[in-house]
């Protein structure tokens, strides 16, 4: 009775590593997040060349709310499905985008597994997180030497935004590009200064892709590229020769 969690990647199916192809090759039960019923869901559409015909695909639902308590409902029976599943003696495969470690639907699918499902064996197969595809897409480095990197999930909290921005070398934003503007304007504030490169990105790796790296000072006063909940940016405060 065994449980594979397998990372998707940042979109393009041919990041989605030798392992976690093989692992969904031979599922028999495919089970996928998606926001909201009758929503296809993204973690499948990236991987479905790689699922056999015969494999069952079930979407799970997890809204994008941030009242955790609604929440819990969904993660116990999105929980209870899997583990029904996996005690049939089938093979099952719990998909996401990215990583299954960093800001993931798995996150709370597997503390329901740790909690109430003692009996169900797990193994958990990472995969390229959207952060590493930009910074190869974009050609910039993340960190190097001593400097720090912060990870920012989302950029609307601006008190949050100045404090990572101060404090760090390198500054990562995930997912809503509408708050990207007012970013902009506070990592001038906070000591970025106005030849740093910025890289933004929209459906990072995937064929419709959006992709810019311009100097702060570009940026600043003007409507960044992303505008979409996908998207991701990358501040560089140290200018490298």
């Amino acid at each position: 009775m065994k449980l594979y969690c397998v990372g998707c990647g940042p979109g393009d199916p041919e990041l989605v590593t030798v392992k976690a192809a093989n692992t969904i090759m031979a599922a028999e039960v495919v089970f996928a997040p998606t926001a909201r019923e009758g929503k296809p869901s993204i973690a499948l559409s990236v991987v479905e060349r790689y699922v056999d015909k015969s494999a069952k695909t079930f979407s799970l639902v997890f809204p994008m709310v941030k009242d955790k308590e609604s929440l819990k409902d969904y993660w116990r029976k999105n929980a209870q499905e899997i583990a029904d599943a996996v005690r049939t003696g089938k093979r099952v495969v719990y998909l996401t985008v990215g990583d299954p470690a960093l800001y993931s639907t798995w996150i709370y699918i597997h503390r329901e597994l740790q909690n109430s499902h003692k009996d169900i064996e797990v193994e958990i197969i990472p995969g390229i997180a959207s952060m590493f595809a930009i910074a190869a897409r974009a050609k910039v480095s993340l960190a190097e030497g001593e400097e720090t990197l912060a990870i920012v999930p989302a950029c609307y909290d601006i008190e949050r935004v100045r404090k990572a921005s101060e404090a760090c070398d390198t500054v990562i934003f995930l997912k809503d590009g509408r708050y990207f503007d007012r970013t902009i304007e506070t990592l001038g504030l906070s000591g970025f200064p106005k030849n740093a490169p910025i890289a933004i990105a929209q459906d990072v790796s995937e064929e419709k892709e959006i992709l810019e790296v311009k100097t702060l000072s570009e940026y600043l006063g003007k409507k960044g590229p992303a505008e979409k909940y996908f998207s991701i940016m990358v501040a560089k405060k140290n200018i490298r020769e």
